[in-house]
């Protein structure tokens, strides 16, 4: 089969475009043949050997397409079946294998285009909003890198769940049309205002009372000076590359919580957790509800393009390779 291997941490020139073996799979792991996946900022830090990779490695976090073998122990999907997964070794592949847990049937109102673009934006948005932040009807929520593939998703996940105010950040000015297109009430351009000072000037200085904040460093601080009494601050990403400072004194008074998520760790230890993650996301997207923004597709050889798109911040939307 062809796939993608990365031979050397660092460039695009180390992304390779070759020829391998078709993966084996165990008695509860499922082959699949891949018709697009997409591409996650994730996918870039692994690059550089940032998340531990060993060389050479597949990179690529979910998948979408048909179900070509099952393991022995599979019980509760079948050959030819329509499903998006997480695999475990990569998904810039013609094949690639997944635990039983970590794939999920999908309808066939769900196209294959929006299936592989919404698997990580859109399992991680809800798990954010719904899981961690717990969110409530009539809450006020900030949603920095508005114009990204979480951020977008959020955006109108937020809505979805009742939210009366979504705000969000971007770092360009030419990105907060794509903010606003997906719902957000204001759009914010962090690189030309104090986004927090604005914030408290549009929640007349009640502030907010969730914030997504995927960028860390001093956006994470700042962030502090606007979010309400009893609000929470779900930290689950760090792409300024930066280390934001939180001072313990910040938090008791004001009954204000600092929350963590990762949804590479939850697929790792807590596999589970996604299949009702899966249950309120699949019929959103079926329904078009909940719809995620493709700005970009590019075939699985014109990975590099992809990459240097996503690395200079360039997208608008989701990146998508297409394999078959």
């Amino acid at each position: 089969m062809k796939a993608v291997l990365v031979t050397e941490f660092g460039g695009t020139e180390f992304l390779k475009y070759e020829e391998v073996d078709i993966p084996s799979i165990g008695d509860n792991e499922v082959l699949i043949k891949v018709v697009k996946t997409s591409v996650n900022f994730a996918d870039i830090k692994s690059r550089y050997g940032k998340k531990g990779a060993k060389l050479p490695f597949i990179p690529g976090l979910d998948a979408a397409g048909y179900v070509e073998k099952i393991g022995s122990n599979v019980s509760d999907l079948k050959e030819g079946q329509r499903v998006i997964a997480f695999p475990k070794n990569g998904s810039y592949a013609e094949y690639v294998v997944a635990s039983e847990k970590l794939v999920f049937p999908i309808p066939e109102e769900l196209d294959f285009r929006t299936a592989a673009a919404c698997p990580i934006v859109s399992f991680l948005s809800h798990r954010l909003l719904y899981n961690v932040a717990r969110i409530q009807h009539g809450e006020s929520v900030l949603v920095h890198a508005a114009a990204g593939g979480v951020g977008t998703t959020a955006i109108q996940l937020a809505k979805l769940m009742g939210a009366k105010t979504v705000i969000g950040t971007v770092g360009r000015k030419d990105k907060i049309q794509t903010a606003k297109e997906s719902g957000a009430d204001f759009v914010i351009c962090y690189e030309e205002e104090d986004f927090a000072k604005k914030v408290n000037e549009l929640t007349h200085g009640n502030g907010v009372d969730i914030v997504l904040d995927s960028i860390s460093g001093t956006v994470t601080e700042s962030s502090f000076h606007c979010l309400a009494p009893y609000g929470r601050l779900v930290h689950f990403g760090n792409s300024s590359g930066a280390i934001g400072t939180i001072k313990t004194i910040d938090l008791h008074s004001s009954c204000r919580a600092v929350l963590g998520f990762s949804l590479g760790t939850t697929r790792k230890l807590k596999p589970h957790l996604l299949q009702e993650t899966a249950e309120h996301v699949i019929p959103f997207l079926a329904t078009q509800q909940l719809k995620i923004k493709v700005g970009h597709e590019y075939s699985l050889h014109e990975v590099a393009k992809a990459h240097n798109l996503m690395e200079d911040r360039l997208n608008r939307g989701k990146i998508i390779l297409n394999i078959l």
